[in-house]
């Protein structure tokens, strides 16, 4: 079963394009489902501006154990979404 949920699950998990096939799905059967369409468009503006930094937040995340590393890390989710 294809769901926000699950693309989410694998866009945290760095699997954009499976992520982006499941919003697409989702698209295809309810295309006026909005926080598909925002998903999709976040994920094809962060290939183009986030390629290895999803991949060192990804590290600090794994590894921060300080509030500034939260913060940081904290900092770097609101870009995503926004």
């Amino acid at each position: 079963m294809k769901t926000l949920t699950l693309a989410s699950i694998y866009e945290i998990q760095g699997h954009a394009h499976e992520a982006a096939e499941i919003y697409k799905t989702i698209l295809e059967e309810d295309p006026s489902n909005i926080e598909a369409k925002i998903a999709l468009k976040r994920l094809v503006s962060n290939r183009k501006n986030y390629g290895k930094a999803r991949e060192d937040m990804l590290n600090l995340f794994i590894q921060m154990d300080s509030e500034v590393e939260f913060n940081e890390f904290e900092r770097w989710l609101g870009q995503l979404w926004n």
